[in-house]
């Protein structure tokens, strides 16, 4: 199967497929302002940290978001990758917000 339809695929899954999609959208969009740690996200989004690394854990794995390098503190970016699906983000985070 073509790379582009699983991202797609995937970006499905992760928003709009599961329970938990309304708070990933939530992480992209604080993560799409600027990089910021789970402690940092879990305060911004009046979410428990054990929910955000959760969350955090499942974008990771779906190449949604990197960690930076350090482990104290460490930074969560959007992937390049990801960022080419900016459209399709907008589209699947339009129905489940």
């Amino acid at each position: 199967m073509e790379y582009v339809q699983l991202m797609e695929k995937s970006l499905w899954y992760l928003f709009a497929g599961s329970r938990g999609g309304v708070n990933r959208v939530r992480i992209v969009r604080e993560l799409s302002d600027r990089p910021q740690n789970a402690n940092e996200l879990a305060e911004a989004l009046d979410v428990d940290y054990n929910t955000i690394t959760h969350h955090i854990e499942m974008l990771h794995e779906h190449d949604v978001v990197e960690p930076s390098e350090h482990d104290y503190g460490k930074l969560y970016f959007l992937t390049d990758r990801f960022e080419q699906y900016s459209e399709t983000f907008e589209q699947i985070a339009s129905e489940v917000e």
